[in-house]
C-alpha cells in the first residue's frame, strides 16, 4: 500500500483530509459511506505514475472534520469543486463507490464542464433496492443502538470472535473487513451523528431515496464506465442496467466472486480496467455483461 502522507485543507470553516498523489490528467476518488480514502489508498501507487490523484475523505468521514449540517450528495459534491478549486484543478476523471458513486453523478449534473469521465463502483442513486442494514440506520433510535454496538466492549468481543474463527481457517471476505472497519470509526458521538446524517440524506426504510433518473436524463453523460460485484449484497449488481438506462452507450465490467467492493476484491483487474478506460473512448457494452449483473 502507498504510504503518501494525507494533506489537510480548511474548507467551509472545516478541515478536510486528503491525498494528493503523482502528475498528469487528473483522477478524484469519492469514497462511499463508512468509507475513508484509505479503501482507495492501494491504487494511488497503480495510477499515480501517470495520472495525479486525488483522494479525500469526505467530510463526515475519516480523518476529515464530522460537522453538525448539510451531508446532502449536492453538500459533497460543492465541497469537493472547492476542493479542485483549492487544487488548482479544472478537469476530472470521477471514480465513485457506492455514496460516492452518487457525489460523483450529483457533481457532474451540477458542474458538467469540470468533468472528463465518470467511474461508477456499485454505485448508489441508479434504484432503491438497498441492504438492510443501511435502511434501519434510518429509524428513531438509530443512534442509541448505534452507540451500543460500536462501543469498546462490544467492538472487542466480536474481534475477539473474528481472531478465534480465523484460527480455524475461515477468512473474511473484502466486503467484511471493510464494513467492519467502517464500524470501527463510530467510537465517538460526532462520527455517529455525520453517518446518520449521511445515510438518511440518500436513504430511508423503503430503500435509496435518491434517484439518478430525476437529474441525468437532461444532460448529455460524459463517457462512463460501470464496475459491479456478481455477488454484491449491499446494492444488487442488476442496478447496472439502471446505470446503463441512466447513461447510454456506458461500459460496463462485472467482476465475478467480487461483492460489494470490487476494487478491493480485485484491484489489479481493477486498476488495469481503469487505466484502460482513461487511455479509450468509452465502449458500447455487450449484451452479456448486463445479464450477467442482472443474473448476480
Amino acid at each position: 500500500m502507498v504510504s503518501v502522507a494525507p494533506h489537510t485543507v480548511v474548507l467551509h470553516g472545516h478541515e478536510l483530509s486528503y491525498i494528493d498523489s503523482g502528475s498528469g490528467p487528473v483522477v478524484l476518488f469519492i469514497h462511499g459511506i463508512l468509507g475513508s480514502q484509505r479503501q482507495w489508498a492501494h491504487l494511488v501507487d497503480k495510477i499515480d505514475d501517470e495520472h495525479r490523484v486525488v483522494v479525500p475523505d469526505l467530510f463526515g468521514h475519516g480523518d476529515s472534520a464530522k460537522p453538525t449540517g448539510d451531508y446532502s450528495l449536492s453538500a459533497h459534491a460543492a465541497t469537493l469543486r472547492d476542493l479542485l478549486d483549492h487544487l488548482g484543478i479544472e478537469r476530472v476523471t470521477l471514480v465513485g463507490h457506492s455514496l460516492g458513486g452518487g457525489v460523483a453523478m450529483q457533481f457532474y449534473y451540477l458542474f458538467p464542464e469540470r468533468v472528463d469521465r465518470l467511474v461508477l463502483v456499485a454505485s448508489g442513486g441508479l434504484g432503491r433496492e438497498v441492504n438492510l442494514v443501511l435502511r434501519a440506520a434510518t429509524l428513531p433510535l438509530a443512534e442509541q443502538v448505534l452507540g451500543v454496538i460500536a462501543s469498546a466492549p462490544v467492538l472487542e468481543r466480536v474481534e475477539a470472535l473474528g481472531r478465534g474463527v480465523q484460527k480455524v481457517g475461515w477468512r473474511s471476505g473484502a466486503d467484511i473487513g471493510a464494513i467492519w472497519h467502517g464500524f470501527t470509526s463510530l467510537g465517538d458521538r460526532e462520527s455517529r451523528r455525520a453517518f446518520l446524517a449521511t445515510t438518511r440524506a440518500v436513504i430511508d426504510f423503503g430503500g435509496q431515496s435518491i434517484s439518478a433518473h430525476d437529474h441525468l436524463a437532461d444532460v448529455t453523460p460524459p463517457p462512463t464506465l460501470i464496475v459491479w460485484g456478481s455477488r454484491d449484497r449491499m446494492i444488487p449488481a442488476w442496478h447496472a442496467l439502471s446505470a446503463q438506462r441512466a447513461v447510454p452507450g456506458c461500459r460496463v465490467e462485472l467482476f465475478e466472486r467480487a461483492g460489494h467492493f470490487p476494487h478491493l476484491d480485485d484491484p489489479d483487474r481493477f486498476a488495469s480496467v481503469l487505466r484502460d478506460f482513461m487511455s479509450t473512448d468509452a465502449e458500447e457494452p455487450t449484451a452479456a455483461e448486463p445479464a450477467a449483473a442482472a443474473e448476480g
